[in-house]
């Protein structure tokens, strides 16, 4: 069964974040990791998992993305650091 999640990335701390939607965390990340596709991730080098959400269905999961990626960056921020403070890449813990 798919879960679904709004993960964050970033290039490095404090540095260029992408938000986006999954219902496959695992495999969204390593294509993130591998630039299987052409966009923001690759051409800003955005790939290390700062922060994670799981959702009960993929319209709640949409909803919450698109309130972070209409919010500040401070509040974003402050998600990543109050449960990854040493903005570890968390990729491996999901594996």
């Amino acid at each position: 069964m798919k879960q679904p999640y709004v993960y964050m990335l970033a290039s490095a701390r404090n540095g260029t974040l992408y938000v986006g939607v999954t219902s496959d965390l695992v495999a969204r990340i390593w294509q993130h990791k591998n630039h299987v596709f052409e966009g923001f991730s690759q051409k800003y080098g955005v790939n290390q998992l700062v922060w994670f959400e799981a959702h009960e269905t993929m319209e709640s999961a949409i909803v919450r993305e698109k309130q972070l990626k209409s919010g500040s960056r401070s509040r974003k921020l402050s998600l990543i650091e109050t449960t990854n403070p040493s903005w570890r890449d968390l990729y491996g813990d999901i594996l």
